[in-house]
């Protein structure tokens, strides 16, 4: 199989003065001003999806609600961060790099503007958003369109990771099957990912509270499919249609925790290995918001989910064998108990 992979990272933000950067005492303006700074990449419009409003015309954008008048028509964006997207690259190691480089430049630029970008999965401060002013009926229309919709909110409080993977000239079928076999997956292989989580100022009691309230209210995996027949109605959503040729057939994992950015090659690797094996029989549309909560709370300290996650590995390992990405598998361990935090 060929594989190609990418990386869409959302960044939080913490002022020189310590405070954490958020929809309470950001602007839209403030992020704005960045991204201006940022270059811009013509070749990335074949690849990269730009929107209608302007906002995501670059490989950094501003993340956040968009605000309409009754109208429908566009008036604010209110921010949680910036969005890093890689371009399509055909090795983990190159996407490795343009994140890790993209970051970087986001680092400096920031900084001059009395910003530091930091990578965490929770608001530290913020357990909701509420919209101020409240949402006008044009508003809860469109927020009632999908699923994904309904649940906006929860995304304006948590920061992570898409790990997108395609196979080319894979079909649907398979894209679909490969989808519902990450979504069953997740629970076993989050902790891979987890970090140390605060909420409401305080260290979190488990071990990621990003997947505690998001995961199961919000897919796992998204498959972006060619048509409408192609689409698979549930809640949360397994498929999307794609917008652009670019993202027919994409799978994004949507489910890990914020992680230093070496190590998500391991967890590329570890999600290129799951769609290679034949023999993992487990496979799911939607999913287990309990078992991602039990995930959440112990971890690897749950015997059933350290077991499974130590079956995954090993499989994969096998799948592996003789491709050159086994070796970002080595940092991951089942053994690990004690989140650390991601700095």
């Amino acid at each position: 199989m060929q594989f190609q992979f990418g990386i869409e990272h959302e960044v939080a933000f913490v002022r020189s003065n310590g405070e954490f950067a958020d929809f309470t005492n950001t602007t839209y303006g403030e992020f704005a001003t960045i991204i201006e700074r940022l270059p811009e990449y013509q070749s990335d419009a074949e690849q990269l999806r730009m929107g209608d409003a302007g906002i995501r015309r670059k490989r950094w954008y501003i993340e956040g609600i968009e605000r309409f008048d009754p109208l429908g028509n566009l008036v604010n964006c209110v921010p949680k961060g910036i969005e890093i997207r890689t371009t399509i690259h055909a090795s983990i190691a190159d996407t490795i790099a343009e994140l890790t480089m993209s970051f970087q430049h986001l680092q400096r630029v920031a900084q001059t503007f009395g910003f530091m970008p930091t990578l965490t999965s929770f608001n530290p401060n913020q357990t909701q958003f509420i919209p101020d002013p409240p949402l006008n009926e044009y508003e809860q229309q469109r927020l009632n369109s999908s699923p994904e919709d309904r649940t906006e909110h929860l995304p304006m409080v948590t920061y992570g990771p898409d790990l997108n993977l395609s196979v080319v000239g894979a079909s649907m079928a398979d894209l679909v099957d490969w989808g519902r076999k990450l979504t069953y997956y997740s629970p076993y292989i989050l902790p891979f990912s987890y970090g140390r989580s605060i909420y409401q100022g305080q260290p979190w009691s488990g071990q990621s509270v990003r997947t505690f309230y998001r995961t199961g209210a919000r897919p796992a995996a998204l498959v972006f499919v060619a048509t409408p027949q192609d689409v698979i109605l549930s809640d949360p959503s397994l498929t999307k249609l794609a917008q652009i040729p670019a993202e027919v057939g994409r799978i994004e994992f949507k489910a890990f925790d914020s992680c230093e950015l070496p190590r998500y090659g391991s967890l590329l690797a570890l999600l290129k290995g799951l769609i290679l094996d034949r023999t993992l029989p487990g496979r799911a549309t939607v999913p287990d918001r309990t078992l991602h909560q039990r995930s959440a709370q112990y971890g690897f300290d749950d015997p059933d989910i350290a077991t499974m996650a130590q079956t995954v590995l090993t499989t994969v390992n096998q799948v592996l064998e003789k491709d050159g990405d086994r070796a970002y598998l080595e940092p991951l361990s089942v053994d690990r108990h004690s989140p650390e935090p991601i700095g």
